[in-house]
């Protein structure tokens, strides 16, 4: 059995960053920058090494225990499996995707998008302004790229719009992680306007914590670690589709080890990861449900 990565070791806890930008981002354009080096990645983003080093960032999830072991190779299979999520949702007539918390993604320049697609990206100004500074007039592989100014977690609604949102017509959203780390209180506003915009045919993609993995001995030492960093895991589920259903959106969660790129990945890291730790979060895929618009 192959040894299993690990990640660099992190830098001080007060190790400084450019305004706006989190540990979080920069941890997955980590797990990207490494697997672009690979001979044939699931994932390619050639900015992601260039975000590391406009940031002086060479730090990993904090901790040395088998979950942040498996981390960056996680980030790898949930990111190409909502680039596939995202990809079907555009081909299928939602010309409107919106990343909500978009905090380093690049999918609006590394993708290929059919005709007519219009990313959005909603995300902290400072943070979006390094990102633009980095990105130094790449050109994007959709049809039009717009950058919202707004806190993802705030009052953005009015923004979006005015940036060209039109919720007349289906829209793919996705909050990849930014939703687990919100309030609950928050999380509940920010769907509410997620569905308010969203017309039939919409989809809606989300990680979400597994309340019932989180306390497992797998996961919990790295959540008292994240704790440390000023990082929580606030808003957990037992009950994805059910929570979602509440709100408007039939939902599926992800049988990952039905996909082969998973299997093949994660295959190094299942002699330390037991059945209940394996499900400690859920990516999830929704569509609106009837009724709703």
């Amino acid at each position: 059995m192959p040894d299993t990565p690990r990640p660099p070791s992190p830098p001080a806890p007060d190790a400084a960053l450019p305004d706006g930008l989190s540990r979080v981002a920069l941890w997955t354009a980590s797990a990207h920058a490494r697997e672009y080096e690979r001979a044939d990645p699931y994932v390619r983003d050639p900015w992601a090494a260039d975000f590391l080093s406009a940031a002086g960032f060479a730090g990993g999830p904090p901790g040395d225990g088998p979950l942040q072991r498996l981390l960056p190779d996680w980030a790898v299979v949930r990111t190409r499996f909502y680039d596939e999520h995202l990809l079907a949702a555009a081909r299928s007539g939602c010309r409107q995707v919106v990343l909500l918390g978009a905090g380093l993604d690049t999918r609006a320049f590394r993708l290929d998008w059919p005709t007519g697609t219009h990313v959005f990206e909603v995300e902290d100004p400072a943070l979006l302004a390094f990102k633009e500074h980095v990105l130094d007039w790449a050109t994007p592989s959709c049809g039009r790229r717009s950058t919202v100014g707004a806190d993802p977690a705030g009052a953005w609604r009015e923004e979006l719009l005015a940036a060209g949102l039109d919720p007349r017509r289906p829209t793919a959203w996705l909050c990849e992680t930014h939703l687990y780390h919100l309030q609950p209180h928050t999380v509940e506003s920010v769907v509410g306007t997620v569905t308010e915009l969203s017309a039939p045919g919409s989809t809606f993609g989300a990680e979400c914590v597994n309340a019932e993995g989180a306390p497992s001995a797998f996961v919990a030492p790295f959540l008292e670690a994240l704790s440390a960093t000023g990082i929580s895991w606030h808003w957990q589920l037992a009950d994805p589709e059910g929570w979602w259903a509440e709100h408007g959106w039939d939902t599926r969660v992800a049988d990952l080890f039905t996909l082969p790129y998973v299997v093949q990945r994660l295959a190094p890291y299942l002699p330390m990861v037991s059945e209940a730790a394996a499900g400690c979060v859920f990516l999830t895929t929704s569509g609106l449900a009837d009724g709703h618009r």
